[in-house]
């Protein structure tokens, strides 16, 4: 099992000790569960006896470690026993052997043979296991959750918790993934350079729909849930050092960091949403801008730049921006018109009016948003209604501004939003034609 270190305290196996390898235990199953899980769905092709013996492996380091010491290698060591216990779960159950042998000889046949793991470490298979957890025979909401369930390694009650449903709900998806997976034969690899470009999409697409659901929460008594958008952060970053050569890997990761950038001034004292333009600048984590340019440099140079590495390119003229007067919207609507042929949607559309209302006057803005309205997409999406507002109040116009704030109030998922919204709603019907937020 590798070399073995000093006990925390003579190896008594006392309170502390157990305490301390608990702990240690805790820090590597976090850090290393996609990378165990991976190398145990490789060698034996089923992701339920990976996830079941790993827990076996974890649960024998709590049970071993305050005893023997912390291994030199803690990762490698929860490979082996985990290995051995999937071994001797096959020795026991022979139909459940034969089946997957069938599975294992389907997948070698699909994909080269791992690296030698001559030094014990563990070997990094988290690459396959992002492109089966992100496969697109899985339903998209099933994609987030084994993610997050398999990679990020959240428990099935804490997936459960990050989008609002109960346990059981997300037990059911998780479960239904995994059969799918089994029944659809859903081969664990990385697609080759020929599927590469329709597959890695589906995979930055989830970690994107995880950070976004943390960045501005749907639902709940939040704005924001900063440890789903710092998790796919994480998880984006593992995905760039496995793909450092993707564009658009260093682009979602640029326009994650450069809109996360902004989170201490998103929201204000009483948890309501603050607007990009009211935010204090000074609470921005400019380190972390920096690293999103750098990242956004990389995203746009060496070939046709991807939605992630525009999106980027936008949130990145934001941060510059020294206050809100002083934004480049010009370069912000051309940059919206390359997104818009890039990956045309009404979201994106409805964006760019905003901008354009930014860069010319509020009336062109909103004859760009009314010529939208009748797009389904639009009718329920509650940014729409609050842009729409927005422009109305601008523009003079307070009772059309507010019956738009109060569809949108309508629309609002969660507390601090409907809070934000009735603020906006009071002061246009409290202070009619001479409101004006920007004077």
């Amino acid at each position: 099992m590798g070399d073995v270190a000093s006990p925390a305290a003579g190896g008594s196996g006392g309170p502390r000790e157990w305490k301390t390898a608990a702990a240690l235990v805790e820090a590597v199953f976090r850090e290393e569960r996609g990378r165990l899980l991976a190398a145990l769905v490789r060698r034996f092709g089923d992701l339920d006896l990976a996830e079941e013996v790993t827990s076996e492996a974890v649960e024998a380091a709590l049970a071993r470690w305050p005893v023997d010491g912390v291994p030199a290698r803690p990762g490698a060591w929860l490979l082996t026993t985990a290995r051995r216990r999937a071994v001797g779960r096959l020795r026991r159950d022979q139909a459940y052997a034969a089946r997957l042998a069938v599975l294992q000889v389907e997948a070698e046949r699909a994909l080269p043979a791992p690296p030698a793991d001559a030094d014990g470490d563990l070997p990094d298979e988290r690459l396959a296991l992002f492109f089966t957890c992100a496969h697109p025979a899985l339903a998209a909401e099933d994609r987030v959750a084994l993610t997050l369930r398999c990679l990020a390694g959240l428990t099935t009650p804490e997936v459960a918790r990050a989008f609002l449903v109960p346990t059981a709900t997300m037990a059911q998806r998780i479960v239904r993934a995994k059969k799918k997976i089994s029944q659809a034969r859903v081969p664990f690899r990385v697609p080759g350079s020929d599927e590469l470009p329709e597959r890695l999409p589906g995979v930055l697409q989830v970690l994107y729909s995880i950070f976004t659901e943390g960045y501005a929460a749907s639902s709940g008594p939040h704005a924001q849930r900063l440890d789903l958008a710092e998790e796919a952060i994480r998880l984006a970053r593992v995905l760039r050092r496995l793909m450092p050569a993707g564009r658009e890997v260093a682009g979602l990761l640029a326009l994650m960091l450069l809109t996360h950038a902004r989170r201490a001034a998103r929201v204000g004292p009483t948890g309501e949403p603050v607007p990009l333009d009211e935010q204090d600048r000074g609470r921005w984590d400019h380190e972390m801008i920096a690293e999103g340019r750098d990242l956004v440099v990389r995203a746009l140079t060496g070939g046709p730049p991807g939605p992630y590495g525009v999106q980027a390119a936008i949130a990145a003229l934001h941060d510059e921006a020294p206050d809100a007067a002083s934004t480049d919207w010009p370069q912000i609507v051309a940059l919206y018109d390359v997104l818009l042929a890039l990956a045309p949607s009404p979201v994106v559309a409805m964006n760019r009016a905003v901008a354009v209302a930014m860069r010319d006057t509020p009336e062109a803005g909103l004859a760009l948003l009314d010529a939208m309205a009748d797009e389904p997409k639009l009718r329920a999406h509650r940014p729409y209604h609050a842009a729409r507002g927005d422009l109305l109040r601008r523009a003079g116009r307070p009772a059309e501004a507010a019956a738009a704030y109060r569809v949108a109030l309508g629309l609002a998922g969660t507390d601090p939003e409907r809070a934000s919204l009735r603020r906006r709603l009071d002061e246009v019907v409290l202070f009619g034609p001479e409101y004006d937020r920007d004077g």
